[in-house]
């Protein structure tokens, strides 16, 4: 059977190919992807090439498929998996199999990767349990379940600790205070979203950033209001127009510290802030990956004596994290949407990886089986006054409050052109 892929076969080397795939073997599955969203990870990998901890030595030779958030249908299932699997089921891919292991879709299979029409699923990703079965009506929801799951894992990271008997009672403290710094771009909203409507709550949420439009979008987007219904104090604020922000931060917490703070951009004037955020016994999570190694921030020892501060920092989300992301999109209690700016077909996979860092807006989802340019859903109704498709998607996404959506999602894959 021919699929078509972007392969990786060296630094910024990356092709769209068509080829010949391999009969599977019994251990194997043969699959559709639909969907993929692409990641910074999958930048770092084309930048770095073999030199990349995932990336195989010999892509020359033996080029690997790219993308890792991925959702798709099983089309054959190899014997030894018929018990678990069957066609026609949809599904997504916990790349990081195991800890210690390096090997991961989208980085190190010559026939498994996110932006391809059709792959083959290793035996290995069956005996870790990271095929992952997704009930959801759409696709790409269940796409952005990996950095969906990396939003949980922050969650479930934070720890507090219990002085009676030195245990630490995993989570966010149930019914407490979270402030998330930089909180208004696409994870961060999605840590709002799952905050909001998780079932471990928190009685406060405190969102800062410095940019009005993107507070605005936030505010707009995951309301007060919505909050409030699900037992929330939701607060928006611009730190940048706040004489003294941590002051004002715990004033709205009644002049108290917050038990969690997450810091979602590498900022060490971030770091500092929410290291004074903290109130007794409190957590900080340092989010954000910085880019350089040397990265560092002060942070007041004798509060982490006197006042117990912890600190954590969690990259990626693990398994349990990546279907407690599936099964929420799949009720419908969370909106992934809400990380989505961007929407392509499988052609525009090479330039819009190799530019990444370069274009605004957050996440960027692919459609493999379709031609499109990678294109903003803001700009959906200028490109429309030329192309009947995108004015249909601008309309759509207009009655789902800009957000791409399930009806975007099934009148593009019905209309849009066949790669």
């Amino acid at each position: 059977m021919k699929t078509k892929a972007v392969r990786l076969y060296g630094k910024e080397d990356i092709r769209l190919e068509e080829f010949e795939l391999p009969a599977i073997q019994d251990d194997e599955i043969l699959a559709s992807v639909v969907s993929d969203s692409i990641c910074m990870s999958t930048f770092k990998a084309v930048e770095q090439g073999p030199d990349h901890k995932r990336v195989p030595n010999d892509i020359a030779e033996n080029p690997t498929i790219i993308g890792h958030e991925f959702c798709g249908e099983i089309i054959e299932v190899g014997k030894k998996w018929q018990h678990k699997f069957k066609p026609g089921q949809k599904f997504s891919i916990q790349p990081a199999l195991a800890n210690g292991q390096l090997e991961a879709a989208g980085y190190s299979y010559r026939y498994c990767g996110g932006d391809a029409t059709k792959v083959i699923i290793p035996n290995e990703v069956m005996e870790y349990d990271s095929l992952l079965p997704y009930d959801g009506d759409c696709y790409f929801k269940a796409s952005l379940s990996e950095p969906v799951s990396c939003v949980i894992a922050g969650y479930h990271e934070n720890y507090h600790s219990k002085y009676d008997n030195h245990t630490h009672i995993m989570g966010i403290k149930e019914g407490g205070a979270v402030a998330i710094l930089a909180g208004a771009g696409p994870m961060g909203l999605e840590a709002v979203d799952y905050g909001i409507h998780c079932d471990r709550k928190p009685s406060i949420m405190v969102v800062t950033d410095i940019d009005d439009a993107r507070l605005a979008r936030a505010a707009s987007l995951l309301t007060v209001e919505d909050a409030a219904a699900n037992g929330v104090k939701l607060y928006y604020v611009n730190t940048a127009k706040v004489e003294n922000p941590v002051e004002y931060i715990k004033s709205l917490n009644g002049g108290k510290g917050y038990d969690d703070v997450f810091v979602y951009a590498p900022v060490s004037f971030l770091v500092e802030q929410g290291d004074a955020l903290l109130g007794h016994g409190g957590c900080l999570n340092f989010f954000a990956g910085p880019l350089k190694s040397d990265f560092s921030a002060k942070f007041n020892f004798y509060d982490v004596h006197y006042a117990f501060h912890r600190i954590t920092g969690t990259s990626g989300g693990n398994t349990d994290d990546m279907k407690e992301a599936l099964a929420l999109a799949a009720a419908g209690r969370i909106n992934p949407a809400i990380m989505i700016s961007h929407v392509g077909g499988l052609d525009s996979v090479i330039e819009t990886t190799l530019n990444l860092p370069n274009i605004k807006g957050a996440k960027k989802l692919v459609y493999t089986n379709i031609s499109l340019p990678m294109t903003a859903i803001e700009d959906f109704a200028e490109a429309g006054k030329t192309d009947p498709l995108f004015a249909a998607l601008a309309e759509i996404c207009a009655r789902h409050n800009g957000l791409w959506n399930d009806e975007a999602e099934k009148y593009l894959l019905a209309n849009a052109k066949p790669i």
